[in-house]
């Protein structure tokens, strides 16, 4: 028996339920409703409709693949929410979502949605290759054909002929400047495509910075099995994560939104201080852990974490070559951090598979690792060796010799790993005309320390 509006009432009393009226409810659509979303920003707009104030519900669109719609659409939205520790588990329901609809089949009604009165936030979480920007970072006007640029623009057309007020679009993707990037690349393609929007759109719009934060695992077959067997309904979209959230976001909005702040949210002037410390120091310590532990036989963080030898280089990473590159706010402490990084990453509960977090490298490693390469380099210290011991694994994995490669350049990085080598192989990928753009440029010492490396990895 599925979990679903009519059937909640069947689940155990220690199962919170929503308890608030989800119709003629303020509305957001969100592109890209994956794991993530469904554990940090709907958990928050959860959070804010239980506390009594104006109700939101959230319309999630997946770009490519039905399955969510099918997970979520037969149980009304709802699904439920598992916090995992070493001391236990609790899971509730959340009501936030409406409904899923997928780009393709379902574009006409997606724009109509964004078009509406009821809608004031357009919200985001593709993933860094979903914001479709060729290597110099720029928009790729092809691919971003096919993501959600056209339908976004269509609906904002729409609004501006209705009279309508703007939308605040709101990024919670891990780019660094998320809000400035989304912005930017929604102006290029607003220039090549809808002119005449340019105007209406910069006075009526905004796209502000955020930084969002929880470890979310892909959910397995057994977890839906377990959890089915303890609350006696089965949910095909249940999720699975870790007690700590964070969400910063710029106080830049151009209409209602919900309360978030009453959970918890941070609303600030500047994002950028809390933005870089979490890809350089957690999502930097994550693919290292991610290239390194697979390497070393784990299967999931926090094997990978107890190994002494990885241990020893998720620290260094994030405090002597990572820190030193962010310029803290003043109610940050880095050390901290760190150290509430490595008890998180330790979670024995939430089997974080390292495979997930080693999709997509060439899009993710500029802002977690080169970034702070380049920065250290021209600052004149030592060679980072944690970080370039990640490169080296990086590009083992990359090779295609190990394992499988989910990567949108997966093709073109093994083409280069199997014509190359020497420091031929580290220019064709980091170097002036390179595969990854990125600010560093490895000094002859930086390209010996990973060939070394890539040399013991066989």
């Amino acid at each position: 028996m599925r979990l679903s509006e009519a059937n909640i009432g069947r689940l155990p009393d220690n199962v919170g339920v929503p308890g608030y009226e989800r119709s003629g409810a303020r509305h957001a659509v969100h592109f890209g409703i994956g794991a993530f979303h469904r554990a940090h920003q709907a958990a928050f707009t959860d959070a804010c409709n239980r506390d009594g104030g104006p109700t939101w519900t959230i319309t999630g669109v997946s770009m490519r693949s039905a399955t969510v719609a099918e997970q979520l659409n037969p149980q009304d939205g709802l699904y439920t929410l598992t916090i995992r520790s070493g001391d236990g588990t609790d899971t509730r329901v959340m009501g936030s979502v409406a409904q899923v609809l997928v780009a393709g089949p379902d574009r006409e009604t997606i724009v109509e949605r964004i078009a509406s009165p009821d809608c004031h936030l357009v919200t985001f979480t593709v993933t860094e290759k979903g914001y479709c920007r060729a290597p110099d970072g720029s928009l790729d006007l092809a691919l971003a054909s096919d993501g959600f640029y056209p339908i976004v623009s269509d609906a904002l057309s729409r609004r501006r002929d209705a009279g309508l007020p703007g939308l605040s679009l709101l990024s919670c993707d891990n780019l660094s400047g998320n809000g400035k990037q989304l912005g930017r690349l929604m102006r290029e393609w607003i220039d090549a495509k809808s002119p005449d929007l340019r105007n209406w759109f910069d006075s009526e719009c905004t796209t502000p910075d955020s930084m969002v934060d929880r470890i979310v695992p892909a959910p397995s077959p057994d977890d839906l099995d377990e959890l089915e067997q303890r609350i006696g309904l089965r949910d095909e979209g249940a999720i699975f994560t870790e007690g700590f959230t964070q969400w910063v976001i710029e106080d830049d909005f151009a209409g209602p939104r919900p309360a978030w702040e009453d959970a918890g949210v941070q609303l600030v002037g500047d994002v950028a201080p809390y933005e870089t410390a979490k890809l350089r120091m957690l999502n930097g310590a994550h693919s290292l852990l991610a290239y390194a532990g697979q390497d070393h036989g784990h299967t999931y963080v926090h094997q990978a974490i107890a190994d002494p030898q990885l241990r020893t280089l998720v620290r260094r990473l994030m405090l002597e070559e990572a820190a030193p590159t962010i310029d803290a706010g003043e109610d940050q402490d880095l050390a901290a951090y760190a150290e509430q990084l490595v008890t998180r990453f330790e979670n024995p509960a939430l089997n974080h598979r390292l495979d997930q977090i080693a999709m997509d490298g060439s899009q993710k490693i500029g802002q977690r690792w080169l970034e702070v390469l380049a920065e250290q380099q021209n600052g004149g210290a030592s060679i980072c060796e944690a970080i370039l011991t990640g490169i080296a694994h990086w590009l083992h994995h990359v090779s295609a010799k190990a394992r499988p490669v989910d990567d949108p350049q997966a093709d073109a990085l093994q083409r280069v790993c199997a014509e190359t080598s020497g420091p031929e192989l580290v220019e064709a990928v980091f170097g002036t005309h390179a595969l990854i753009q990125s600010p560093w440029r490895p000094s002859d010492a930086e390209t010996d320390f990973i060939l070394a490396r890539l040399r013991d990895l066989g």
